[in-house]
């Protein structure tokens, strides 16, 4: 009788119905040194919780009786249209979750009518992901080799398996100083198959050699657009000093990125370093963002910073680790919705004038969150929103940052500045 009540009372299996669900899922059922992989940040782990805490600070500012019978999702990056403005960040040695790895998530990401961006430390061959998914949008993401051979080796590689553009990886020199992967000695243990010298063999494990440059400086960047048609795009830019070099270097787009706060310690938030880049690269190339994703909300607030898409790390792995490339497809399908959901709730759609909107402090050390419900007119909607200020009397916060951003014209710059100012003085 006790064992026939326990039953009953366990029930069918619960839904998963948002991201951290899928999370909670993994925590439970995965290996305690794979666990770690996926969710360990670097050092303190300061950035990798910032990265979340970060979106939770702004707030939404929705706009009602309007016509939302028709929300549509899709936009373009790079010129390839994609349903939703949400894609897959590269991430390593996915058959640690599931045993066809990129593979289940090469299909999932072709379902779904999204990009993935392909790992050079994918734990499946680029073919056998090519041949799992052959109508997907890939692009290939490039820790750049000391061996410049074995670099155009591969890029001509992906180049012509039908992948549409190179990232490059910058933010990793040197490996960040994950503590829980030197605890659990994991990556002793992992292999790579398509990172590997022309005069080696097939896989070769990932530390007995050096596998990314540490030398690679903004001129090699002419190297890579010599060899390939590709367009290329930069991942891990948080500053607008390397955004702007990026614009000079004429590459064609920029992921907003601290490498989901596994890398170096105690940088910004990628939402919040995100206005910045926007702003220096004043529309000239595509700028896009990952890091800290786990709602439509987020993908709402990525958006009307100036974000092209988002890409999702984390918690693609996760829904590989429920179902393989069902759980990947659930992962898409939840954000995706929410995302929709988000649109309409605040009044989104598509050819609509865009509308500008400051809330500047009326006292205290304190602002209101502020949002733009800009929408600007073309065949996909545009966002720009104004991330939460804080303590404006510190003259480094996203202030000033903010009035030089695309949402406020040029010419009302220097009366914010001294509008910034005088509060200075007041606080």
């Amino acid at each position: 009788m006790e064992d026939k009540m326990g039953s009953e009372c366990e029930g069918p299996e619960m839904s998963l119905v948002c991201l951290t669900d899928f999370q909670e899922h993994a925590r439970e059922h995965l290996s305690k040194s794979t666990r770690d992989f996926i969710e360990g940040g670097a050092d303190d782990s300061v950035t990798r919780d910032e990265n979340i805490a970060a979106f939770k600070r702004i707030r939404l500012r929705p706009r009602y009786l309007r016509d939302v019978s028709e929300v549509d999702t899709r936009t373009t990056i790079q010129g390839e249209e994609i349903s939703a403005p949400i894609c897959i960040a590269p991430t390593g040695f996915h058959c640690l979750v599931w045993p066809d790895g990129e593979m289940s998530t090469a299909r999932a990401a072709q379902a779904a009518g999204i990009c993935y961006i392909t790992s050079t430390f994918a734990s499946c061959s680029l073919e056998d992901i090519v041949i799992a998914a052959p109508e997907g949008l890939r692009w290939f993401q490039l820790y750049v080799h000391p061996d410049l051979q074995l670099n155009k080796q591969l890029i001509q590689r992906v180049e012509s398996l039908g992948f549409k553009a190179l990232v490059i990886t910058l933010d990793a020199p040197v490996c960040g100083n994950r503590r829980h992967d030197i605890r659990n000695q994991l990556r002793k243990n992992l292999t790579l198959t398509d990172l590997q010298s022309p005069k080696k063999g097939n896989s070769i494990p990932y530390f007995q050699m050096t596998p990314i440059s540490t030398s690679l400086c903004w001129n090699d960047l002419s190297w890579f657009q010599s060899i390939t048609r590709l367009p290329i795009i930069l991942k891990g830019i948080l500053t607008k000093e390397d955004a702007e070099l990026a614009v000079k270097h004429k590459v064609q787009g920029i992921i907003v990125s601290n490498h989901g706060g596994r890398q170096l310690d105690e940088v910004l938030a990628s939402i919040d370093a995100l206005t910045e880049v926007v702003a220096a690269v004043k529309g000239k190339i595509e700028v896009y963002l990952d890091g800290g994703v786990r709602t439509g909300n987020d993908v709402l607030k990525a958006l009307a910073l100036g974000a092209r898409c988002i890409f999702l790390g984390r918690p693609i792995l996760w829904g590989l680790a429920y179902k393989g490339e069902h759980g990947v497809k659930e992962v898409l399908n939840i954000l995706t919705n929410e995302f929709h959901t988000s649109m309409a709730l605040t009044g989104c759609k598509k050819k609509r004038p865009i509308t500008r909107l400051l809330r500047l402090p009326t006292g205290g050390s304190q602002t209101h969150s502020t949002v733009c419900d800009a929408v600007l007119p073309g065949p996909h909607p545009v966002w720009r929103l104004m991330p939460h200020i804080s303590h404006i009397s510190n003259p480094s916060t996203p202030v000033l940052q903010a009035l030089q951003s695309p949402v406020f014209p040029k010419c009302s710059i220097p009366f914010f500045v001294s509008l910034t100012i005088i509060f200075c003085f007041l606080a």
